[in-house]
C-alpha cells in the first residue's frame, strides 16, 4: 500500500468513525479543522503535513474528503458511523436506477431485510455499475443489485447526493431491489 492511501485510511477512520482516536471533536456536520487533525493524528504516531493532507484529498479516487473554501476546515463526504454528525445534505431527485455492490454471502439477509445502513448513518448507492462493482469487490466477487430508486422516491424515500457522488438513503427495502446477472 502506498503512503497516500496508509494516509487516507487514517485519515477517514478519524473523520467516519473514531474521532476520538485522534483526540478530535467533530461538529455536527462532521467538520474538523485541520490543525486539529494534524495534531491529533500526530499524537497517535501518524505524521501528515498540511502537504500530504491536501495531496489526499486532492487525489483520492473516490473524493471521500472535503475541504471547507478556506482549507481550515475538513469532512468526510460521506459514510460515518459517529453518532451526531448529519451532512445536511438536501434532498435530490434520484436517476430511475442506481447500484449497490455487495457480496454474495449477503443476498439472502438482503433479499428479506433490503439494505440498511448497518453501522453507517446512510445505504450508499452508486450511479453505474463500475463504481458498484469496485465497491462490491472489496468483499470478493462483487454481486451488482439494481435499485428502482424512481419508484422509491415516488413512494416517498429520500435521497441525498454526497458532494463525491454517492447516493444516499435511510434504507432500500427488498420490493426496490434486483440482483443483476453475472457475467
Amino acid at each position: 500500500m502506498d503512503e497516500l492511501t496508509t494516509l487516507s485510511k487514517a485519515i477517514s477512520r478519524v473523520l467516519r468513525h473514531r474521532p476520538d482516536a485522534a483526540g478530535v471533536m467533530l461538529d455536527k456536520e462532521g467538520w474538523c479543522r485541520v490543525d486539529e487533525l494534524l495534531a491529533g493524528l500526530a499524537r497517535a504516531g501518524t505524521v501528515v503535513s498540511v502537504e500530504q493532507l491536501r495531496e489526499v484529498v486532492r487525489t483520492s479516487d473516490k473524493r471521500r474528503f472535503a475541504l471547507s473554501d478556506d482549507g481550515q476546515l475538513i469532512r468526510a463526504n460521506q459514510g460515518h458511523s459517529v453518532q451526531g454528525v448529519t451532512l445536511r445534505l438536501p434532498a435530490r431527485t434520484p436517476p430511475s436506477r442506481l447500484f449497490h455492490g455487495t457480496a454474495a454471502a449477503s443476498l439472502s439477509s438482503i433479499a428479506k431485510q433490503g439494505l440498511l445502513p448497518m453501522r453507517r448513518h446512510h445505504v450508499h448507492l452508486s450511479p453505474d455499475v463500475a463504481t458498484a462493482t469496485a465497491v462490491g469487490a472489496r468483499r470478493g466477487k462483487p454481486v451488482i443489485l439494481e435499485i428502482d430508486a424512481a419508484s422509491m422516491h415516488r413512494a416517498g424515500h429520500k435521497f441525498m447526493l454526497s458532494d463525491n457522488g454517492v447516493w444516499l438513503v435511510d434504507a432500500v427495502p427488498p420490493q426496490y431491489i434486483r440482483a443483476m446477472p453475472t457475467r
